[in-house]
């Protein structure tokens, strides 16, 4: 016969047990919610300060479009023919174009930074000859046309624009984008010649042909 001694260990080691799994369950929970929770960065800790995700995230398009993820699966071997750099407001109900973006006024083709144009390679836009190179990328709208600029002023806050520095320019129509577009976007896509680009917001939207020289 078991020592009553003996029979309270064993419920006190198998209450320990549950209470030990218990604790576990909680934990690996607690766990699978905070690697599926975006946490809020805070602005200030221990004096330091740290900001908010921008509204306006940055963004990266290439042409050919999706470029790294060709590089990596080995599916493309030569480089690339443009890159840019731009941040992406959001419409948030709001009417952009004549009120957020004012026609006949410089507007920097997004948020945040000036948003840059690099060319890999020389171009031709317009019959122009593009040299390959970096370029600061805006734009003056009017309802019925957009007149797309290249200017050299790099590295700049894309609210103060230095015209002076324009080094091309392109007058482009625009056409009525259905749906709505909600955040501003740019993309590329393949043409006979070379690529186009197309630019929108709300309910605007344009595109700019680029073509490649023959090789």
């Amino acid at each position: 016969m078991a020592h009553p001694s003996c029979k309270f260990y064993s419920i006190g080691t198998a209450l320990l047990y549950l209470m030990l799994c218990a604790c576990d369950f909680h934990t690996s929970s607690q766990k699978k919610a905070a690697d599926t929770t975006i946490v809020s960065v805070p602005r200030q800790e221990n004096g330091s300060n740290f900001y908010m995700l921008d509204k306006s995230p940055l963004d990266i398009i290439y042409f050919p479009p999706e470029y790294p993820k060709l590089k990596m699966l080995g599916k493309i071997t030569t480089g690339p023919v443009l890159r840019i750099l731009y941040s992406r407001p959001q419409k948030n109900g709001r009417k952009v174009f004549g009120t957020v973006v004012k026609y006949g006024e410089h507007w920097r083709l997004g948020a945040n930074e000036a948003t840059e144009i690099e060319f890999f390679e020389d171009v031709i836009i317009q019959e122009t000859k593009i040299p390959k190179g970096r370029y600061m990328l805006y734009c003056i709208p009017q309802p019925a046309e957009w007149t797309l600029i290249l200017n050299s002023d790099l590295y700049s806050w894309g609210l103060k624009i230095d015209d002076q520095k324009d080094i091309f320019k392109f007058t482009v129509p625009v056409s009525h984008a259905n749906p709505a577009i909600e955040a501003f976007t740019m993309e590329t896509e393949k043409t006979a010649d070379g690529a186009l680009l197309w630019i929108g917001w709300d309910d605007t939207k344009a595109s700019l042909p680029v073509q490649l020289p023959a090789k």
